[in-house]
């Protein structure tokens, strides 16, 4: 048996985990995961130096909490996994530090982990799926379409070429006076709205390249906003559900794309696979929206549980597991540097949006 420990602090979740894999079967043993929502939601947004405190006051108490969780001490523990980037620059130093301190402590092995890598694999531990499959992955600070290869071995197919879509429902909440995280309370308030009220723009609907933007469609909502000020109730709540409409939209058409062209590619497969990771893969609109393309499509879409979505260390832990097993941990991990940006594709050509770490991932 395999067990590591993963710590996660590349934004505003304190977390901790310790993943098991004995003949091949995976357990999540536990999952701690604290929130700083309450100490940034006076802000709107997430602030870097308040996160990065909030991380050295937590963090020792939760990896205790996840090894109690999962009855182990430290000496039980076979490697210690880490963000080591994308995110913030001062949480990805308290993690990094701590594990590499655990890590020489104990003369375990430690492997700096990249948090994109953490939700590109999260299908593999859920779900068992297997290479090569297409991710999307929506949150904060990104989005994009990924030909997942293997462990390692990423391409990247499309990204937004302005704001990642995580980032547009926060400043669409923000906009509308809605409380903080945006992303769940546009999606709640546009339950009881009217999505046929505002003729929102559908940004690059149609076109042959296979990227995103989002930034059109933030400042349409924006300008409807203004114009309808004050905004009543009725109000807000159609802004979000003409808002949601026009993002699930926009992706299932950006999205249809890379389906086509991962057909193209692996002809042989007769069941593809598509994985939506991310917070932003949270949102039931956009899960019911991309499971209908899938069926259209001939694909299976996987989608995490809700509580893997979002950041979390669980996954950090099994992306450090599947690294460690495939050998591909570093020759001088103790010297790893933190990066804020890192993309998982490093060989194509840089667009904004990829390995781009904003509010929130």
């Amino acid at each position: 048996m395999t067990r590591i420990l993963g710590i996660e602090t590349s934004c505003d979740e304190t977390a901790a985990a310790v993943i098991s894999n004995e003949g091949g079967k995976a357990e999540i043993l536990s999952n701690v995961v604290l929130s700083q929502i309450a100490d940034h939601a006076a802000f709107g947004g997430v602030v870097p130096e308040i996160a990065a405190r909030a991380h050295v006051e937590a963090l020792d108490g939760v990896i205790a909490a996840a090894l109690d969780s999962a009855d182990l001490s430290l000496g039980e523990i076979d490697a210690i996994a880490a963000t080591a980037g994308p995110g913030l620059i001062g949480g990805l130093i308290v993690g990094l530090t701590t594990a590499k301190a655990i890590a020489a402590a104990l003369g375990k092995p430690l492997i700096p982990v990249n948090h994109l890598e953490g939700h590109a694999l999260t299908a593999r531990l859920t779900d068992g799926i297997q290479f090569p499959y297409l991710l999307l992955l929506v949150s904060g600070g990104h989005t994009q379409i990924v030909h997942v290869e293997g462990v390692g071995r990423y391409q990247r197919w499309a990204s937004t070429i302005d704001d990642a879509l995580g980032e547009a429902f926060d400043k669409t909440a923000k906009l509308l006076g809605l409380p903080y995280p945006g992303g769940p309370s546009v999606e709640k308030a546009a339950t009881g709205g009217d999505p046929k009220r505002f003729a929102f723009p559908r940004p690059l609907k149609g076109e042959a390249r296979p990227d995103f933007s989002f930034s059109g469609l933030k400042t349409a909502v924006r300008r409807e906003a203004s114009e309808l000020a004050p905004l009543g109730e009725d109000d807000i709540a159609d802004i979000c559900a003409s808002f949601q409409q026009a993002v699930t939209e926009t992706l299932t058409d950006r999205v249809a794309r890379s389906l086509a062209r991962f057909n193209e590619t692996h002809c042989a497969i007769e069941t593809p696979t598509l994985v939506v990771a991310g917070g932003v893969a949270a949102n039931q609109a956009i899960r019911t929206a991309l499971d209908a393309l899938c069926e259209t499509t001939g694909f299976r879409l996987v989608a995490p549980p809700i509580r893997l979505c979002g950041d979390n260390a669980a996954m950090i832990a099994w992306a450090g597991l599947e690294r460690l097993e495939a050998g591909l941990d570093p020759d001088n991990a103790l010297g790893f540097a933190p990066r804020p940006r890192w993309p998982l594709d490093e060989a194509s050509a840089p667009l904004f949006g990829a390995g781009k770490r904003g509010a929130k991932a």
